[in-house]
């Protein structure tokens, strides 16, 4: 006897294999315990995703749109464009509220286990070239410093997050608390630093491009949706 259909399938497995890997870590997740968990047949998510790594850059990918989504909630309040100090910061709270991505950071369980090494160097090259036009932007809309190298800025808060994914391997466990701390100084750092009037509220927003938020989630937690 064939399964029922289960309305909105793509949505429900990959609401299973988010909650799966935060559970078990990507490594012991397989298709067939989603197909389980989900009450579908494992065709079933292979008709929805080509296979084990495509479905955990979907959960990631949705993830990254929830994290703009919270940061857009977190910066509508302020004047445009967002200085780059508190982009920085609401994508760090953003990062901290979801349990996936802040689980991925903290690598408190090899959430992403092998798949970190399946992806390829490309992925941060392009977000790194990203981040750097981003911040041409601001520098263009006189929300940084004009003598800044956006390219030197961009490596090193890349370097930061990258360094900061590695670092519960290297030194032991990161608590969020640890980690919201640490981002909290690179954000101080960037306000005295980088933003125009070292003020981190705004500054003169007049004649600002409008920035999205959406951009403060990229910054923090491109590495992660690997």
């Amino acid at each position: 006897m064939p399964r029922p259909t289960i309305p909105d399938r793509r949505e429900t497995l990959l609401d299973v294999a988010e909650h799966l890997v935060l559970d078990r870590g990507f490594d012991a997740m397989s298709v067939q315990s989603v197909a389980d968990a989900a009450g579908v047949s494992k065709g079933g998510v292979y008709r929805e995703f080509a296979g084990k790594h495509e479905l955990l850059d979907a959960v990631l990918q949705r993830s990254t749109a929830r994290l703009g989504v919270r940061v857009d909630a977190l910066t509508a309040h302020l004047p445009r464009p967002v200085p780059l100090s508190a982009l920085y910061r609401a994508g760090v709270e953003a990062l901290l509220d979801d349990p996936l991505m802040s689980a991925a950071m903290l690598d408190d369980r090899a959430v992403l286990g092998d798949h970190v090494r399946a992806v390829g160097p490309d992925r941060y090259r392009a977000r790194f070239r990203w981040i750097t036009a981003h911040i041409e932007e601001l520098r263009a809309a006189g929300q940084v410093r004009a003598d800044v190298d956006p390219e030197a800025v961009s490596l090193a808060l890349s370097s930061v997050t990258i360094g900061l994914l590695s670092a519960s391997a290297l030194i032991g466990p990161l608590t969020s608390e640890q980690l919201r701390a640490a981002l909290g100084v690179v954000a101080e750092l960037v306000r005295v630093g980088i933003d125009v009037g070292g003020a981190g509220d705004g500054g003169d927003s007049a004649g600002g491009a409008d920035v999205s938020g959406r951009d403060a989630a990229g910054t923090i937690h491109d590495e992660e949706e690997r």
